[in-house]
């Protein structure tokens, strides 16, 4: 039998996608389990989460610390400790250090609720909707020095429509995350995913520049 793969999730608020995380591997949908849940938050409702489905947990409050690197240096112990073979950021929201990028890198991934590069950083719904864009949507991406800069692994697209505002869009993009975002860690688990060169290589071959174009249609 496969040996499951070891994930650290990292979260600040609500954790949906950490559900989503949850069921994925409760449902043997992905081979993992989850070493430990981190939140910067002792309010982040993501912990009541993890801790109804008997995940681990760990708050690491970021204004006990002096600095952002020796918030990161805490943080950079504590998930060592579990020797995780993936970290996984699921809206955790503190802009990370080069020194823990670089420690992680290849072994770090983050959900980003824009079609990448488009709209890096916050209110990306909002500015799609400002823009006048035809459609807005998700990018699973490495991560790297660069906000949200690090390359793609898979997007999925969601059409604007007529009358949306920022919750009624962000909504049916959430539905998207909750679907790619545990297909591209079980890709990294099986071995399919990973990055080479500070590229997104899936099966061998070089993903394009906005990764995987999910749909439903396709067989991954």
């Amino acid at each position: 039998m496969t040996v499951k793969r070891r994930l650290v999730i990292l979260i600040s608020g609500g954790g949906s996608n950490l559900q989503a995380f949850i069921n994925a591997c409760n449902n043997r949908m992905l081979n993992a389990e989850i070493a430990l849940v981190i939140s910067n938050k002792a309010n982040a409702y993501g912990l009541e989460r993890a801790a109804q489905a008997n995940v681990p947990t760990l708050i690491i409050d970021h204004h006990a610390f002096t600095s952002r690197e020796a918030f990161d240096a805490e943080l950079l112990q504590q998930i060592d400790a579990r020797q995780p073979d993936l970290v996984i950021l699921a809206g955790f929201m503190r802009i990370l250090t080069e020194g823990f990028v670089n420690h992680f890198k290849g072994r770090l991934i983050n959900i980003h609720p824009s079609l990448l590069p488009k709209y890096p950083g916050l209110n990306t719904h909002r500015r799609a909707l400002e823009a006048g864009d035809t459609e807005a949507g998700v990018t699973v991406h490495f991560v790297t020095e660069e906000l949200d800069g690090g390359p793609a692994v898979i997007q999925a697209k969601v059409p604007i429509e007529k009358g949306d505002n920022e919750d009624s869009l962000a909504k049916r993009v959430l539905t998207q995350e909750h679907i790619i975002y545990p297909l591209a860690v079980q890709w990294y688990c099986e071995g399919r995913l990973v990055l080479e060169n500070d590229q997104s290589i899936l099966d061998g071959k070089h993903l394009p520049a906005t990764g995987f174009a999910y749909n439903e249609i396709n067989n991954c």
